[in-house]
């Protein structure tokens, strides 16, 4: 094992364990804002661990998961920030 392999492994147990902790904040986040927030950081925290895992593999094809999800990712963003405004700008 490398060391860059280990510092890949422990990058994906740091976001592993952000997720958890994200996870837990939407299902106990008072307000719709703050489910929204933590949903944002957990669709960019699963764009993270694609890109570990896309290093840690050697995967020609993660870059373009990479890049598609982080699209979606912030097309949600936008879209859940304009239902929670209710369309008002």
């Amino acid at each position: 094992m490398t060391a860059l392999n280990f510092g890949l492994y422990i990058g994906l147990t740091v976001l592993a364990a952000c997720m958890i902790a994200v996870a837990y904040r939407i299902l106990t986040a008072p307000t719709d804002a703050d489910r929204a927030v933590s949903a944002d950081l957990l669709m960019f925290s699963f764009t993270g661990m694609l890109a570990f895992i896309g290093v840690l593999l050697a995967g020609q094809f993660f870059f373009d998961l990479i890049l598609v999800a982080s699209v979606v990712g912030f097309l949600s963003a936008i879209s859940l920030a304009r239902a929670l405004t209710r369309g008002r700008r």
